[in-house]
């Protein structure tokens, strides 16, 4: 479902609205009547409704508005008001607290995690191969259709492959599918839990859920706040924003856009990109071509960065040290405007956690995906066609942005090495999902990935298919192709790698 403009996607973005537009107009005697009103004026009885009742789905919305609010879920054995807690929430400083991801109770469906299930599809056929081919005789017939007794099923799935109907379902809960470190479990109640332990904040259950019932905490209200305030806001956004909001819109659209917000000045996180290239291409000819470290992992993924500490402490040395796009773009940001507030614009729910990091949390002061920002270009009623400005954003290059698609970290990284170091021979691998980051990972501690540069992405498709995007993956890939092969530089010129390295 990532990129599909779903019914769940499209209330995830009204509660963006909605909370944002609190955010703009209430008073300290109204903020709280005006979230109470916010699940009312969003679900009523003449709107499609796919839950048992209008009661359930107003329920499901007060726990996002909840969320989108920075706060946590309520209990299900208390009596908590919807707005407990709003005097924590309504400062501009209030930060993400973990766990990030979140399973809304009232809004998961208990789907079923592994199941073999006989459709009406099946023709009661004489061969039976189902029933044949099963090793511990679940399947027998009733009424004339195969029939799978769930007690004694293994799971095995030879059923499936040898029906010449395909007549047998396999039912998996869709988050657990998504979910390529297995950290979805089930309550006593079989509804969805999330292990925080193993999980690294992703976001792939919450945009494979069809009931749109894992959310995301977010800095949306806050962030609003501080516009209002005044001071100095600057934003920083990902390369992975070409196309994700509207047909046409250029970076002059976007950067005049936000400015309409409030913000001072627009910075391209691909400088950060450009940085860390450099960077890492000076670190893999330094430390691996040497012998000095058998492989380098790339960093700029929080997702697979923490896949690597939490599941293989032992390789953590091999990720690199270098700084991510987000922190070297902020870092650049404070050094020029020191009491400046930095907004990272990105894709990524992970970045919010990234950026709640000790070591980061001076630089970044603000992380919203542009699924969030989208909701408040809404409550200010923004059409950015209708915005312009005479300059881009700051100039960064083809490699720097490049970094938004699976593969681009470890092509930037090749262009720099091949330009500054022409003798040393390139040895690359990329994973993208955390299933085949796991894998890659594996591999590489067994040690058949000596002498590689390493990429992981924890979206299969990259950036550009992060959980916080507005559009399908294949338009977005080709609006960044586009972004990229336009670019007046392709790599970081060799003056880089000299400020880099000071």
């Amino acid at each position: 479902m990532r990129g599909l403009n779903t019914p769940v996607r499209q209330m995830r973005r009204k509660v963006f609205e909605e909370v944002a537009k609190v955010a703009y107009t209430s008073t300290s005697e109204s903020l709280n009547s005006d979230i109470e009103a916010i699940p009312y004026r969003l679900v009523n009885e003449d709107m499609e409704n796919y839950r048992q009742s209008v009661y359930r789905k107003r329920a499901v919305v007060s726990e996002r508005v909840r969320l989108a609010m920075g706060m946590a879920l309520r209990p299900e054995d208390e009596p908590v008001h919807l707005t407990a807690g709003i005097e924590e929430s309504n400062i501009s400083e209030k930060y993400y607290e973990p766990p990030l991801m979140q399973v809304i109770p009232s809004a998961c469906a208990a789907c079923e995690e592994n199941k073999y299930e006989v459709s009406n599809q099946c023709k009661g056929c004489e061969a039976h191969p189902c029933r044949e081919v099963c090793p511990v005789g679940a399947i027998s017939m009733v009424d004339g259709h195969s029939f799978i007794d769930q007690t004694k099923c293994i799971k095995c799935g030879k059923c499936k492959a040898h029906c010449p109907y395909d007549a047998i379902a396999k039912k998996v809960r869709p988050c657990q599918r998504a979910c390529g470190v297995n950290a979805i479990t089930s309550d006593k109640f079989g509804r969805a839990k999330i292990d925080n332990d193993k999980c690294v904040s992703c976001g792939m259950c919450m945009v494979s859920c069809p009931f749109g019932a894992i959310s995301d905490k977010s800095q949306i209200f806050q962030l609003v706040r501080a516009l209002k305030e005044g001071g100095e806001i600057i934003a920083e956004v990902a390369p992975a924003f070409v196309g994700q909001f509207g047909p046409n819109i250029t970076p002059r659209n976007l950067k005049a856009a936000l400015m309409e917000l409030g913000f001072k000045e627009i910075y391209e996180v691909a400088l950060g990109a450009d940085i860390g290239a450099v960077a890492e291409a000076h670190h893999y000819v330094n430390k691996v071509v040497t012998g000095e470290l058998p492989f380098l992992l790339t960093s700029c993924c929080p997702s697979w960065a923490m896949l690597t500490k939490k599941y293989f402490p032992d390789l953590v040395d091999q990720v690199s040290q270098e700084l991510t796009p987000m922190v070297a773009t902020a870092r650049t940001i404070k050094k020029e405007h020191p009491n400046a507030k930095v907004v990272f614009i990105g894709p990524c729910p992970a970045k919010k956690l990234e950026a709640s990091r000790r070591t980061v949390r001076s630089d970044v002061d603000f992380v919203i995906t542009f699924e969030e920002l989208q909701g408040i270009f809404d409550a200010k009623n923004i059409d950015l066609t209708k915005y312009d400005t005479e300059s881009s954003f700051h100039n960064a290059t083809g490699a720097g942005r490049g970094y938004a698609a699976s593969g681009g970290v470890a092509a930037a990284i090749e262009k720099c090495i091949n330009e500054y170091y022409p003798d040393v021979d390139v040895q690359i691998e990329h994973a993208e999902g955390l299933a085949e980051c796991k894998k890659t990972l594996l591999l590489a501690k067994a040690g058949r990935m000596n002498g590689c540069l390493i990429e992981g992405m924890g979206c299969p498709g990259g950036c550009i298919a992060g959980a916080g995007t507005n559009i399908e993956i294949p338009k977005a890939k080709k609006e960044l192709n586009t972004y990229v092969t336009k670019s007046s530089k392709q790599i970081p010129p060799k003056e880089l790698e000299e400020i880099v390295l000071k």
